[in-house]
Order: C-alpha cells, then structure tokens, then sequence
C-alpha cells in the first residue's frame, strides 16, 4: 500500500461483537491451542464456506502448532498496525468455533474484503454471523466498499 491507510488514524477498531450464540474478540497467540483444533476439524467445511474455496486455506495436510501460532502473531500484529483485523468467533460457552478476517483488498486497497468460517459442527452460526458482522461492518466501520459473499 501506498499512502492508503486501512482505517483512520483517529478511528477507535472495535473490540468486539456479541451476536446471537457468539461472540468475536481480536485473534491472539492466547488461542492457539483451540483455533488449531478449530480449524483442523472443520478442513472440507472452511475450504467450501464462501470466500475460502480458491484461497488454499486452511492446507488440506493442517499445520503444525507452531505453525498456527506463527500465523496467529502475524494476524494480531496486523491487528496491532490497523493493516488488517481478525477476530476469533466463540460460543457462548467460550469455546473457539470461528474466524473473522477483515483486510483491505490486495488488488484494490479502497476494497475491504471480509471472510469468515465456523467449525463444521457449529455451521447453523454461519448465517447469523454473517449477518450481525454484515450489519456491524455498516455501522460501526468506516468502509466504503466491502466485500463480504454470503454463505449460501
């Protein structure tokens, strides 16, 4: 990128987001162990969830922890530079049962471009996040131009 910058300097990234049966806080380190397990159980789900399926992500052989927490740092790092946000999803229980990936567009920077997954097991949360994430990335982000696919 150039001078663009993702979000305004004087702009407050939200911390959160509580919808129906889940809850999103910023991907740390902190949940390796259970993003790991997350997503390493939910491989066919993710690659098949909209906005996954040509990315290569998650890799069909998984990952090392130490892999996954290496990936973990550069996204909290991303997070920590305003390049680009992701948000672990829980359950009410607490439990890691998704991701969130908010990053501007690598062919166009004015571009948001939003995925996100759930593990297999939890896929009735996919509908209702995308949509509280559709409705709070409207009104609580100063995007003008997001890309978001629905999940079905």
């Amino acid at each position: 990128m150039t001078d663009h910058r993702f979000v305004p300097d004087d702009f407050v990234v939200p911390s959160g987001l509580t919808g129906r049966g889940f809850r999103l806080e910023p991907l740390g380190p902190e949940h390796n162990a259970a993003d790991h397990a997350a997503w390493t159980s939910s491989i066919g789900h993710i690659r098949g969830t909209a906005g996954f399926e040509q990315r290569g992500w998650p890799p069909a052989a998984g990952m090392s922890l130490a892999e996954n927490l290496r990936d973990l740092e550069r996204h909290a790092g991303d997070f920590a530079r305003r390049a680009g946000f992701t948000y672990t999803v829980l359950d009410d229980d607490g439990t890691v049962v998704g991701c969130l990936y908010i990053y501007p567009s690598h062919a166009d920077p004015q571009v948001t471009e939003v995925r996100s997954w759930v593990c297999a097991d939890r896929a009735e949360l996919d509908e209702p996040l995308f949509e509280a994430v559709k409705r709070w990335l409207a009104s609580d982000w100063p995007f003008r131009d997001v890309r978001y696919r629905p999940v079905a």
